[in-house]
């Protein structure tokens, strides 16, 4: 069973290592639970890194991003920025479901990722803007 206090020890080391730009990436979620006790927010929280949030875009994004932003702020964390990743090209009303999301979330939009057909680093990589970041 994963824990906070015994994910802290290696994750430290990590980001005390010298880097330009140092991510780590949490799936499904900002609640997501890591164990009965814990949420992976909690492993953010306890080493007090910014949040760069990924929002499928898609049906209730708008809503589900919005409340994420808001718990991520009541956590007492910076929203560095987020990513909208275009799960559907065919969603309705795509664009506006961006500018309404650029609209109403505190923190910069840093890329649009479409629906890639080969999924690597380097291609996410060129669709984002991490220059964006403070």
């Amino acid at each position: 069973e994963l824990s906070v206090q015994g994910l802290l020890g290696p994750m430290r080391e990590v980001l005390a290592q010298q880097a330009e730009f140092t991510l780590i990436e949490g799936a499904g979620g900002w609640r997501v639970p890591l164990s009965h006790q814990a949420n992976l927010s909690d492993l953010a929280i306890a080493l007090k890194l910014p949040v760069i949030l990924v929002v499928g875009v898609r049906l209730g994004c708008i809503n589900h991003a919005l409340l994420s932003a808001e718990a991520i702020a009541r956590d007492g964390l910076q929203l560095a920025g987020w990513v909208a990743n275009i799960v559907d090209p065919r969603t309705s009303r795509l664009e506006e479901n961006l500018a309404s999301l650029a609209e109403r979330l505190p923190a910069p939009c840093l890329g649009r990722v479409p629906k890639l057909k080969i999924v690597s680093a380097e291609a996410v990589a060129e669709h984002l803007q991490i220059d964006l970041l403070d």
